[in-house]
């Protein structure tokens, strides 16, 4: 190998590592939710119905929690860069409020993340009523129940087994 191709290949080498290490600074984005075009978001009027609704801007992302009446689509933008967690970058919350009759009565929409508040969900365990097996007993809790008698279940059958349903009994 001559000198000059030892220098191409070696500054080939470190063009390769540098775009690979530049690439991994490249933020992914990520998308989630219901975000609507702007254009069908203007077409919904106080008056429509929520058949209009639902056909102009899908399905909503949530409903009302104790009424059917509000209807929420919720679309979040995040970005990922390398191995670092995800962070918000824009959120928009359509709201729509029908009244009883189902017609639209009030349309707004938020954008930005100056109204949003991180949740934490806790992570305590809520302790459950009863008994918690062990590791033994998990491994050995069902040696000795089961009679090994062909047709020895519960009702006097046995499933798969032989016998005949009869509990074991022979004919006569």
């Amino acid at each position: 190998m001559t000198l000059r191709s030892q220098w191409l290949a070696r500054t080939a080498l470190i063009a390769f590592g540098l775009a690979g290490a530049l690439g991994g600074c490249i933020p992914i984005v990520d998308n989630r939710g219901n975000a609507p075009p702007p254009e069908a978001i203007a077409e919904i009027k106080v008056g429509a119905t929520r058949t209009q609704v639902q056909q102009l801007l899908g399905s909503p992302s949530n409903v009302g929690t104790f009424t059917d009446k509000t209807w929420y689509y919720i679309s979040r933008r995040t970005e990922t860069e390398a191995f670092f967690a995800p962070h918000a970058v824009d959120q928009q919350i359509i709201t729509v409020r029908f009244d009883d009759t189902g017609v639209v009565t009030e349309v707004t929409k938020v954008t930005g993340l100056e109204q949003t508040v991180d949740v934490t969900p806790v992570s305590d365990v809520t302790p459950t009523a009863g008994h918690s097996l062990g590791l033994l007993e998990q491994l050995f809790g069902d040696v000795g129940r089961f009679s090994g008698l062909p047709g020895a279940g519960s009702n006097g059958t046995n499933p798969g087994g032989r016998g005949g349903g009869n509990g074991g009994i022979p004919p006569s």
